[in-house]
């Protein structure tokens, strides 16, 4: 299945929408844990995410995972989720980008790539981007939300770009297409600091605490 959000007073035709969330990450900067297995509220953050992304109306969702695969897709069972391994995350994001995207279904308008560290984004964040990209001028293929000059995620791209980048014999990496095609690329102007807060050290765990005032419970796992 696929989302068609559509919202009321909108007359962009509707969209067929597929999300890669990233989870493979080795957590090294925050002390080598999986990220995407913090507690917020009693809930982990892929949890979160996921429950986002269907309440938005997003179906067609393929998960990463590399570094403690166990423990994330033990985590995932019985979600209604697609599960690609990254057989080796130390070769970095790109490879779990490019595993997540060739996983998804070959028939969607629009694909958001998205971290699984980012503890405040919700429903209403989704919209807003997936709204961006509807209104979007014409020939821009990308568009990533900034915040005050921080370039911030999810990303969203055309799939007919990504399935054009796939076929290619190059393998070219997604984020230096952002860097290389700034004429390509949209850049969605917004306050919202929900699209540039994650969580990659210590320091980051102290803040967001301190700013929410909500208690992140931080999992012992080592890699598997």
């Amino acid at each position: 299945m696929h989302c068609t959000v559509k919202q009321a007073g909108d007359h962009c035709p509707t969209l067929k929408i597929g999300v890669v969330l990233l989870a493979a990450g080795e957590g090294s900067r925050l002390g080598c844990i999986p990220k995407s297995l913090i507690q917020l509220q009693g809930q982990t953050l892929i949890h979160r995410h996921l429950q986002t992304l269907h309440a938005v109306g997003i179906d067609d969702i393929v998960v990463v995972t590399g570094y403690y695969f166990e423990a994330i897709e033990a985590a995932l069972v019985g979600q209604t989720v697609k599960i690609v391994r990254n057989p080796t995350p130390e070769e970095g994001q790109q490879l779990s980008v490019r595993l997540g995207l060739t996983a998804l279904s070959n028939d969607c308008d629009l694909i958001l790539v998205m971290l699984a560290d980012q503890p405040l984004l919700n429903r209403d964040d989704v919209i807003e981007l997936i709204s961006a990209y509807k209104h979007r001028p014409t020939n821009k293929l990308v568009v990533l939300p900034e915040v005050h000059g921080q370039r911030g995620n999810p990303v969203c791209f055309s799939a007919e770009l990504i399935y054009s980048m796939l076929a290619s014999p190059q393998k070219i990496s997604f984020r230096n297409y952002i860097d290389q095609n700034p004429n390509s690329v949209h850049k969605h102007l917004t306050t919202n600091e929900h699209f540039v807060i994650d969580l990659d050290t210590n320091e980051d765990v102290i803040q967001f605490e301190k700013r929410t005032g909500f208690k992140l419970v931080l999992p012992s796992i080592t890699p598997a």
